[in-house]
């Protein structure tokens, strides 16, 4: 018997556990016309279909006649992926309580527990983590569930994973840190919950820019004001700009004015010898290069007179 879905009995089969239709599914399985893992052209599974659905009963049946809980699509994904994906955290039980593979992962290395931390379902990463789920997993590019959760703003997700030993400083394969991502993507309270669990401030990604530079360039303000109470770097940095060029560039004035009162030198040059003040201008943004002149301006008459 092919486990390809190629009779009309198969397609019953896969419709029935699409829909979560248990009698009609009991009835295709007891005709012995099909196979229980009978799989369509993207390799999935009745018992994939019904899990992705939150189909109870019908999961349960599907595994009760001899369904196969690891079995997986062409992209690596299984059942119990799809479950964590939903958060069907009975669903979840069920699969693992037979036998499906805790840390089974897609093809770019994606497990249960990421998809988890993705969606947000504290209570079904708590089940995986509690059956010994890797929370150390890194995916293909080198995320870890703590960068997926830090990238998606979950907060208390977050704080349970760093409570459960998660590495805050563990870094994808372009170097970006946890505190990197959610600089960029302006998650204000998990950039606040990581520097207060430790970490780097200063973290570059292997384009040279740092967390602060990225949240300039955005303009999230209140991220950047969480940012420089750890005292980052305000210089030049690898990338040849300093985080003021970032806010000039793209103008975003209230970032640029709390750089300002943490001190930073509005002449520091970037790598193509243009100060702030000139990237504004260049960038179209005449009122924030009068800005800066002023400042600069305020900033010389207040400076001591040095005797000749």
């Amino acid at each position: 018997m092919s486990l390809k879905k190629e009779t009309p009995s198969d397609q019953q089969l896969h419709l029935a556990a699409l829909q979560g239709n248990i009698e009609q599914l009991k009835r295709v399985l007891d005709s012995g016309k099909v196979h229980v893992d009978c799989k369509d052209k993207e390799g999935t599974t009745p018992l994939i279909l019904s899990a992705a659905n939150n189909h109870l009963e019908c999961v349960k049946e599907l595994l009760k006649q001899g369904a196969d809980p690891s079995a997986r699509r062409l992209t690596g994904t299984c059942a119990l992926f799809f479950a964590a994906q939903g958060g069907f955290l009975d669903i979840v039980r069920v699969l693992l309580d037979s036998g499906a593979s805790l840390d089974l992962a897609s093809y770019d290395g994606g497990t249960p527990l990421f998809v988890a931390c993705q969606c947000n379902h504290l209570d079904v990463v708590e089940e995986l983590l509690s059956r010994g789920a890797d929370l150390h997993a890194q995916m293909i590019d080198g995320a870890t569930p703590l960068f997926i959760t830090a990238q998606n703003g979950h907060l208390h997700l977050l704080k349970y994973l760093i409570s459960r030993g998660a590495d805050v400083n563990v870094k994808r394969q372009d170097q970006a840190t946890p505190l990197w991502i959610a600089s960029q993507m302006g998650h204000t309270s998990v950039v606040k919950e990581l520097l207060s669990s430790g970490a780097d401030v200063d973290a570059i990604r292997e384009d040279g820019a740092t967390p602060l530079f990225k949240a300039c360039h955005k303009g999230h303000l209140d991220v950047a004001e969480q940012l420089l109470k750890h005292k980052p770097n305000l210089g030049l940095l690898q990338n040849g700009e300093t985080p003021l060029h970032a806010a000039a560039l793209f103008g975003h004035m209230k970032v640029m004015k709390l750089l300002m009162s943490y001190g930073v030198d509005t002449r520091l040059k970037n790598k193509e010898g243009k100060t702030a003040g000139e990237l504004a201008q260049d960038a179209g943004y005449d009122y924030i290069a009068k800005f800066i002149n002023s400042y600069q301006t305020s900033q010389d008459r207040k400076s001591p007179t040095t005797p000749p």
